[in-house]
C-alpha cells in the first residue's frame, strides 16, 4: 500500500476528469454484463494500493450527510442533546440534509488523519467511497463526484475503464 500524494492526485484528476466522467456516464447508461461482480474484484485490488490515512482528502474537503440516527448516536457520545449537537456542528443544506458547518471535518485529527469518532462516525462516512454499491445506475453520479476527491474512487474507475476497454 502506498501513501497518497495529494498534489500528484490532483494533477491526475485535472488531466483525466473528463474522460473518467464520460466513462461513468457510458457505464451508467449501458452497464456491461458482470459489471457489479467486476467492481467487487477491482475493489479488493484498489484497497491494496490506497492508504486512506495518508490522504483523508474526503474528510478535509467533503462533508457527510448526517442522518437522524447519526445525530442521536454522536450527540449521546458527547453527552449532548441532538438539538445541541446540531446547533454546534451542523447546518441544513438547500436539500434539507444535515451537513458539517466547517471543513475539514471537526472530528478529523489533522496530525494523523484519524477520525476521533471513528467507531460511531456517520453512516455516510462508514460507507465512503461507496465503491461496491450494487447498482451502478444509482451510484454513477456519486462516483463522478468522488473521482475528484478520493484516490480509491479514481483508481477504481481507472481500472474498470482499462478492463472494459480491453474486453473490446
Amino acid at each position: 500500500m502506498q501513501a497518497v500524494n495529494l498534489r500528484s492526485f490532483k494533477q491526475l484528476v485535472r488531466n483525466n476528469r473528463r474522460k473518467l466522467r464520460r466513462f461513468l456516464t457510458k457505464i451508467e447508461n449501458n452497464p456491461p454484463r458482470g459489471y457489479n461482480q467486476l467492481t467487487v474484484t477491482v475493489d479488493k485490488e484498489v484497497w491494496k494500493e490506497v492508504d486512506c490515512l495518508s490522504c483523508a482528502n474526503c474528510c478535509k474537503t467533503m462533508t457527510p450527510t448526517f442522518t437522524k440516527a447519526d445525530i442521536k448516536r454522536i450527540a449521546a457520545h458527547f453527552q449532548q442533546t441532538p438539538e445541541a449537537f446540531t446547533e454546534q456542528w451542523l447546518y441544513k443544506d438547500r436539500g434539507g440534509d444535515m451537513m458539517n458547518k466547517k471543513q475539514p471535518c471537526q472530528f478529523l485529527n489533522l496530525k494523523d488523519n484519524k477520525c476521533s469518532i471513528y467507531a460511531i462516525r456517520p453512516i455516510d462516512c462508514s460507507g465512503f467511497p461507496h465503491l461496491t454499491k450494487s447498482n451502478i445506475k444509482d451510484y454513477a453520479h456519486v462516483h463522478k463526484q468522488n473521482v475528484e476527491y478520493c484516490p480509491a474512487t479514481y483508481k477504481m474507475v481507472e481500472k474498470m475503464k482499462a478492463i472494459l476497454e480491453n474486453r473490446g
